[in-house]
């Protein structure tokens, strides 16, 4: 629903408070029917723990032969479990301080946290701060651990991208004052982003601050206008780049010679991963694809893992949870929305459209529905600054949940 005609409705005259779900589905609250209080979404934390847990195993099952390899020969059997074990510690952990974080605070710091971003996406670009892999230059290293810039830098645009909405909310319909300044900034990303370059990033942050602007009430004219420019440039940039004009063709036609060892390599052996699954899969730890055939098997093809060793069955839960938890969040954001709580609401409902439309991407690319894309199973693909952030996101959806909580009992937040 668009939130002028939202707000126009709950400014009506005469009307109702509107009912505002909580807990469990089906029960409603409103101001004469109080119904007791749990202090978040428990269901949604455990749709996110299976996500994370069978990720945890999908995870060791498609590195546990990776030594065998002679690039990867010093490691040992258990080393990415161990560092993914590592980084979902650390993950809960600042997820958990997050939640304390009142969202009165996350509007607050939204820009301050949007330009130290920025600094991090030029930091990772110097030689000697940025570390490169495979020709791409993505990551800082702190010893320990691997952070990427481009994770933190969705979710500060996102917030961003709902302070700026909330700010502009008077304007909204004015494309100079209100749209062009957000596309600038988004466009500063951009650049950065394909500088490393990680098109794959800069395509997720576009797609949350235009779903952000959408939902915030920008004119539709506007908004199409934008999403035409939009796909408009990233056609120019694929048409522009020779390795990427390669990708769509070897994604059209990845069975041929040309491309089978290609371009085409790690989709071909994705599909064959998929079909020795069929229905119900070969078995956990039975996938034959993960044995140095199927590249990055614990990262961007993970899905093609799962539907080797657990089948259509084990692919449809994965796309079930993950619609589950989209569904849930966007809920939540409308929740807050309802009670005037405009930056919350874009803030939970931008955390639906990102993991959302990552997942998508991720499973589309490992389908052989999109072109290959180096993006990430949220929750679940091996990551440690994707996991991390996919949860501090998670957190504030989480905290916004709560707030919502102490408003329909009229406490104060």
């Amino acid at each position: 629903m668009r939130l002028g005609g939202l707000f126009g409705k709950l400014a009506a005259p005469g009307r109702e408070p509107l009912p505002v779900r909580i807990g469990r589905p089906g029960r409603v609250m409103n101001a004469t029917n109080p119904v007791r209080l749990l202090g978040f979404d428990q269901a949604l934390v455990w749709v996110a723990a299976t996500l994370l847990l069978w990720g945890l195993v999908m995870v060791y099952s498609a590195s546990v032969a990776m030594p065998d390899n002679p690039k990867f020969s010093r490691y040992a059997h258990t080393h990415f479990l161990v560092r993914h074990v590592f980084s979902l510690g650390v993950a809960l952990v600042v997820a958990a301080l997050a939640f304390q974080v009142p969202m009165s605070t996350w509007e607050r710091l939204a820009p301050w946290l949007f330009i130290a971003s920025l600094a991090l996406l030029v930091l990772v670009l110097l030689p000697f701060i940025g570390k490169g892999v495979n020709g791409a230059r993505r990551w800082i290293s702190l010893g320990a651990f691997n952070f990427q810039p481009s994770e933190l830098a969705k979710f500060a645009t996102l917030l961003y991208a709902a302070d700026y909405m909330v700010r502009k909310m008077e304007v909204k319909e004015r494309f100079f004052r209100a749209v062009l300044p957000m596309g600038v900034a988004v466009g500063v990303v951009g650049m950065l982003l394909l500088a490393e370059p990680d098109m794959g990033a800069f395509m997720v942050i576009a797609v949350i601050a235009m779903g952000i602007l959408f939902l915030g009430g920008v004119n539709a004219r506007m908004f199409f206008f934008i999403a035409t420019i939009v796909m408009g440039a990233f056609s120019a940039m694929v048409a522009a780049s020779p390795w990427r004009r390669e990708r769509i063709f070897a994604y059209l036609d990845p069975w041929s010679e040309e491309h089978a060892i290609g371009k085409g390599y790690q989709l071909s052996h994705s599909l064959i991963a998929f079909g020795r699954g069929e229905f119900s899969g070969v078995g956990l730890g039975g996938s034959i694809e993960k044995l140095h055939w199927l590249p990055e098997a614990h990262t961007d093809f993970l899905l093609a893992v799962i539907g080797e060793e657990f089948g259509l069955i084990g692919v449809l839960l994965v796309i079930a949870l993950f619609l589950w938890m989209t569904r849930r969040i966007m809920h939540i954001g409308r929740q807050a929305v309802a009670m005037n709580c405009l930056f919350s609401g874009l803030v939970a409902q931008g955390v639906g459209i990102w993991i959302g439309f990552q997942a998508f991407i991720n499973m589309g690319v490992n389908l052989g529905a999109l072109p290959t894309k180096g993006l990430t199973l949220p929750l679940m693909s091996y990551g440690g600054s994707a996991i991390m952030m996919n949860l501090v996101a998670l957190a504030v959806v989480l905290r916004i949940d709560h707030e919502n909580r102490i408003i329909q009992t009229g406490g104060r937040v």
